[in-house]
């Protein structure tokens, strides 16, 4: 089966399992098995989000049974079988069961090819602070960290090694991980933490929620939730929530709704300053994970054109003020009447001001050339908070004739006149 066959094979292969005596309708939950092309990092103890790409190997990563909504698409698709790919192009693969915590997102992965978006995903060894006395020393544990292109979801995953006694499990001395008989490593899903959103804007004064959901096997207890700012080089605390109280450092930080499952963080007013990369750290008795979601601020600017001098040559004034982030692209346009707009060079800028906001502004000014009939001159600013350009625009009217032309035509009249006259006399 090779990529490109369906739709939803993402460059990665779906296979779903179908109850053939169960009515289909419209929509109806089904127990599907996602397969993603991953890579295991072999230098482990990682806990966070994507893991570095050194020393890499190619793995799968099979979710069991993943419960998702099926329109149909799903009908004829088979569960998953060693068989069905090929041995040498991985060289371990992971069986992962859901049934005590559940992927939220698991119909964006199904139909992240569809949407033309890629899925990238690193399996790495996970660490525990303290070990569990009832475990097995074959016993390990994984973090795989999911993430769809182009600002979509972001799953991260601890998986935890499902020893096989009778079979007496082998070893992989090279991979360091513990193989069933089929020679594939066989974990159960016991905690994860999502977004929805790994990168937002937003607009200045709004007030944003950043998702960060989780869920947790049964027999763990949620110890604390704490956000985090990372920005240009420094960090802060945002907000920090443990034995069922919260602390707010940054003013009107809240968890909506607060817990559980949902850890959520609602930022009132938003301000330039809130700008960064925002750690949701989720930590229960015996796990911890974390999502990054990036907020950027924008604010659109505000754009006045003046004229400020009709004498000797009419001088116009493009303020551009108020908008957020820094960048601006400001092009002037002349178009005279009955031709076509031109770009016209020669313009010249003012030092760039910025509010106690943080929002930036700045003027441009050009000398006009409005030629015998006139011509319109146009501000257009371009911005990344701005869908289109904004413009504004002003008629130049041509230069009037002054009253020392009328005088020199007036003497020049009665000079002549007077040189007939005096001809005649």
């Amino acid at each position: 089966m090779g990529a490109g066959v369906w739709c939803l094979l993402l460059g990665w292969a779906l296979w779903a399992s179908a109850e053939t005596d169960t009515p289909m309708t419209e929509r109806q939950w089904r127990a599907v098995d996602v397969v993603l092309d991953c890579f295991l990092v072999k230098d482990g103890g990682h806990r966070g989000t994507l893991a570095s790409i050194r020393d890499r190997a190619k793995a799968l990563l099979v979710l069991r049974k993943v419960p998702v909504l099926d329109d149909g698409s799903l009908e004829g698709f088979t569960d998953f079988q060693e068989s069905t790919t090929a041995q040498d192009d991985f060289q371990v693969t992971f069986e992962a069961s859901v049934d005590l915590v559940q992927v939220p997102q698991a119909e964006a992965l199904l139909h992240a090819d569809c949407n033309q978006k890629e899925v990238t995903c690193e399996i790495s060894h996970y660490s525990l602070q303290t070990r569990p006395e009832a475990t097995k020393e074959t016993t390990m544990w994984f973090v795989a960290n999911v993430q769809v292109s182009e600002e979509g979801p972001s799953v991260s995953m601890v998986m935890k090694s499902l020893g096989e006694t009778e079979n007496r499990a082998a070893w992989d001395p090279t991979m360091q991980l513990p193989l069933g008989p089929r020679g594939s490593v066989k974990t159960a899903v016991e905690f994860q933490v999502t977004t929805q959103t790994p990168s937002l804007s937003s607009l200045l004064g709004a007030s944003p929620s950043l998702h960060c959901g989780y869920t947790m096997a049964p027999g763990l207890d949620l110890v604390s939730v704490e956000w985090r700012l990372q920005h240009k080089g420094s960090g802060q605390l945002v907000y920090h929530w443990a034995s069922g109280q919260g602390q707010a450092k940054r003013e009107g930080a809240s968890l909506e709704p607060e817990l559980p499952g949902d850890a959520s963080l609602t930022l009132p007013s938003l301000t330039a300053k809130d700008e960064g990369a925002y750690i949701c750290q989720i930590t229960t008795s015996l796990y911890r994970a974390q999502q990054i979601i990036r907020l950027s601020v924008q604010a659109p600017p505000r754009v006045q054109l003046n004229l400020a001098s009709e004498a000797p040559l009419p001088t116009l004034i493009c303020s551009i003020a108020g908008y957020y982030p820094l960048d601006v692209a400001v092009t002037w346009i002349r178009e005279e009447q009955g031709g076509s707009p031109a770009p016209v060079s020669g313009a010249s800028f003012s030092s760039l001001r910025q509010s106690s906001a943080g929002t930036y502004s700045i003027s441009s000014s050009l000398t006009a050339e409005p030629g015998p009939a006139g011509a319109t001159y146009t501000c257009q600013v371009a911005h990344l908070s701005l869908e289109e350009p904004l413009q504004a625009s002003t008629w130049i009217a041509p230069p009037e004739r002054t009253a020392w032309g009328f005088v020199f035509a007036s003497s020049l009249f009665l000079f002549v006149l007077l040189f007939l006259g005096l001809q005649r006399w």
